[in-house]
């Protein structure tokens, strides 16, 4: 093969450059370019609203509280005044009781005595005449039993002396005599009866004591 005949089949298979390269419009895209893509603004998420500060309340709020809260101070205020006036009217009433048991305590008492003075002036009367001695002694004795009942109901009784036992809680000793019959500190002679209200001394027995 002379020399011409290999340049010819060389050049018949060479591919030219330009047709190996692609078109620079189908290879480059516009991301690659330099230029952000366009976005539909119907595409973006709606905005989030701005939360509003729950700290601060409207004045109107405000204004319903401190009238609310002025109102139930001005109920409390009232209620108190009711409650200091029926407490002092309370002690008030207290005090008048407790001053008329004080002053009508021993009405029932003096009602029962009011038959003892009865009797006594009876007994006066009887010693207006001379001759009669037994209506004199007959109306004291009534006299006496009548102010010992009355006595008895109101929880009063003579305290037993005589051949007793000295009880210094009960008795008074006021002398002291020999007397060989009976044991020694034993109640002899009872000068002054002794009495007891329920379970509790009135006035003790002033005896005379043996020894």
């Amino acid at each position: 093969m002379t020399k011409e005949h290999r340049i010819e089949i060389q050049s018949e298979t060479e591919t030219p450059a330009a047709d190996t390269e692609a078109p620079a419009s189908e290879t480059v895209s516009p991301d690659t370019a330099g230029h952000a893509p366009e976005v539909d603004g119907s595409e973006l998420p709606p905005e989030a609203p701005q939360a509003e500060d729950e700290t601060e309340a409207p004045a109107d709020d405000l204004q319903a509280q401190l009238e609310q809260s002025q109102a139930e101070s001005q109920a409390h205020y009232e209620r108190f005044l009711r409650t200091a006036a029926e407490l002092d009217n309370f002690r008030k009433r207290k005090e008048r009781e407790v001053n008329d048991l004080r002053k009508y305590a021993n009405q029932n008492l003096l009602r029962e005595l009011l038959n003892v003075v009865d009797n006594l002036e009876r007994a006066i009367d009887a010693t207006r005449d001379p001759g009669n001695t037994e209506g004199l002694v007959e109306g004291v004795d009534m006299t006496l039993k009548e102010l010992l009942k009355i006595f008895e109901r109101a929880g009063v009784t003579p305290i037993e002396a005589v051949d007793q036992p000295f009880d210094p809680n009960l008795h008074e000793a006021v002398m002291q005599e020999e007397n060989p019959d009976v044991p020694e500190n034993t109640v002899i002679r009872e000068l002054q009866k002794g009495y007891q209200i329920h379970d509790r001394l009135l006035r003790p027995a002033m005896v005379v004591v043996s020894r």
